[in-house]
């Protein structure tokens, strides 16, 4: 029985594993790989192992960097069924069409700068009008048919999306959906139990039994794991029925293998602080957040300082029409919630998603107006790590402002532009902002990164250090070996270090290596 690592191995995005026993190929997840856009597109595109010998794929969770190349999967010879939790599936739904759909734009919005460039060199900077309207339809919609011919007319490079939105439309055929805590079959002998990992709504440890060759295996698979304490979702599983409990192999994450958050008691004051504080600058909080998991999140802890008004009346933007759909979805699973958010909220009639300052934003027209809008306000946009979608719109429009918050609230990993903004803001910051301020590319042009930058740790969906380490030690799994994945090369190592410090034995795999489990 063997387990091959070929993304999240050493590094955190592209999460993908796959189990070959008794003949079977079971992926667990089939994740996209979110950096630099050249590598990262090198990555995706090269899938790993053969579409078609793949039985199954066990799906953790709905996030990108979990489910963002399942497209690519089910349009290249894949037959088998994407399992993951309900939730998880109807998550799904929307996030990789949305996926395809922001690939699909920035492919297009890039494509259309560069030949704007070219066409504006070759006629010495005379006819930029003239290019604009040549290439657009109206003042936001690009001109598509025209860019394209252009574009190999005069042998520029054409940047195609990783895959169309009827890709991701079709893949959604493969899903299917099950509760917790009931086993399935996956395989010749082999079955799978989903468990609360507490990350996001419907994100799952996966359980998986083994029988090959007259022995018996069990495979634990954390996805990503969730915090405690956090608004709406339920801690992150500890206890295990006794059929689960012997633990053969457990491969982990250790995104936070050696940090630690904020606790989530400071959480609301800190936000609350950060916010009044712009608006006393008379600026702008923008908040790159994940649509699933994290807008949530925000827009909750929002919802209880409005009601105990300790932030001043301003409004609140979620400018993803993806965010709107995925609260929908959170609106669908109550049987999800935590204990809290039925007290707080459902029994007192409210919505813990909606209130008087809340604004839902779909188009693009309303999106352009509020970043034009002078006054403050709360944008709540993504992509989480800044790779995609409108924020990056948003921060073009006020990074170089420095009454304006940039404000982190996720993990952002190595090579995004997200990581990009918090390493040059902290360490601007830490200069007392003197000299000239440090640039950031966003979508081809540079600008000053002259907006506070801020991290807030208390939103991270990710255990940290101390919390992963909680639920080895108070769950009732008794684990032989664990491999440790998820995570910057740093961050593994000291996680394992940590890990066999407790008596646990670690290994570390490298992208496409393959162990034996015994």
């Amino acid at each position: 029985m063997l387990v091959t690592f070929y993304g999240a191995a050493r590094e955190v995005t592209g999460s993908m594993h796959m189990i070959t026993a008794n003949s079977n190929h079971i992926l667990l997840d089939c994740g996209m790989f979110q950096g630099k856009r050249k590598i990262s597109e090198q990555k995706n595109k090269s899938f790993p192992v053969d579409p078609k010998i793949i039985t199954n794929v066990i799906l953790s969770h709905a996030h990108i960097d979990h489910s963002g190349r399942i497209p690519l999967l089910t349009s290249n010879g894949f037959n088998g069924r994407i399992i993951c939790t309900r939730a998880t599936q109807d998550a799904c739904e929307y996030l990789l069409e949305d996926s395809a759909h922001i690939q699909e734009s920035d492919a297009f919005y890039l494509n259309y700068k560069n030949l704007r460039a070219c066409l504006n060199k070759i006629s010495g900077g005379k006819d930029t009008k003239k290019i604009k309207a040549l290439l657009k339809h109206g003042r936001h919609d690009l001109n598509k048919e025209i860019i394209k011919s252009l574009i190999l007319e005069y042998r520029l490079e054409y940047i195609q999306p990783l895959y169309s939105i009827e890709d991701a439309k079709y893949s959604l055929s493969f899903f299917e959906g099950y509760p917790y805590k009931t086993p399935f079959a996956i395989g010749e002998g082999i079955d799978c139990t989903f468990y609360d990992a507490g990350h996001i709504l419907g994100s799952a440890v996966s359980i998986i039994k083994i029988k090959e060759n007259g022995r018996s295996y069990t495979i634990g698979y954390t996805g990503d794991l969730g915090r405690f304490d956090r608004p709406i979702i339920k801690n992150p599983t500890l206890k295990y029925a006794e059929k689960d409990r012997n633990i053969d192999l457990l491969i982990m994450e250790s995104t936070y293998g050696n940090r630690l958050h904020g606790t989530v008691d400071n959480l609301k004051d800190n936000l609350k602080t950060i916010i009044n504080d712009t608006y006393n600058r008379g600026g702008t909080v923008l908040i790159p957040a994940f649509a699933y998991g994290r807008t949530q999140e925000i827009v909750y802890v929002l919802h209880e300082l409005y009601n105990e008004k300790k932030l001043p009346h301003i409004p609140v933007y979620i400018d993803s029409p993806l965010a709107n759909k995925i609260t929908k979805i959170y609106g669908e699973h109550p049987e999800l919630y935590d204990k809290e958010t039925h007290e707080y909220f459902l029994q007192q009639g409210e919505n813990p998603f909606l209130f008087s300052k809340i604004n839902f934003i779909s188009s693009v027209e309303e999106s352009m107006t509020i970043m034009r809008e002078k006054k403050p306000h709360i944008v709540i946009a993504a992509s989480g790590m800044c790779e995609g979608g409108r924020i990056l719109h948003h921060l073009r429009h006020k990074a170089h402002g420095t009454q304006h918050t940039i404000l982190i609230v996720g993990y952002m990993a190595q090579h995004t532009l997200g990581r990009r903004i918090l390493e040059k803001g902290r360490e601007y910051t830490k200069s007392g902002k003197k000299g000239v301020p440090p640039l950031i590319k966003i979508l081809g042009k540079e600008y000053p990164l002259k907006a506070d930058v801020i991290k807030l740790n208390g939103f991270s969906a990710h255990a940290d250090k101390n919390e992963l380490l909680r639920i080895l030690a108070e769950s009732n799994l008794e684990i032989k070996k664990i491999a440790v994945v998820h995570g910057e090369e740093d961050q593994s190592l000291s996680f394992a270090d940590t890990l066999e410090d407790k008596g646990f034995s670690t290994v570390i795999p490298h992208a496409g290596e393959t162990i034996q489990v015994k």
